[in-house]
């Protein structure tokens, strides 16, 4: 399993870290900072999903008209790790 941290811009957060298991898959995703409910569920929905399938569903999703969000932030890490 591959470890990864990511600095969020233009959000609440600092900072999300997850882990990539050897078929891609998503796991232990971790938010420091933002909104602490909202974020623990985005990490236990996304639990073993796909990350490519995680960062289709994610991309774009914006939060009080900021231009992006904590989930759109994990979706552009998860691009990023994919290579």
């Amino acid at each position: 399993m591959k470890h990864f941290t990511f600095q969020t811009m233009g959000v609440c957060s600092q900072e999300l870290a997850f882990d990539l298991d050897d078929k891609n898959c998503v796991h232990n995703v971790r938010f420091l900072g933002g909104c602490p409910g909202n974020l623990l569920a985005i990490g236990k929905l996304v639990e073993g999903m796909d990350a490519a399938q995680v960062a289709k569903l994610l991309k774009g999703n914006d939060c009080g008209g900021k231009g992006t969000s904590c989930a759109d932030q994990l979706s552009r890490a998860l691009v990023q790790a994919l290579g």
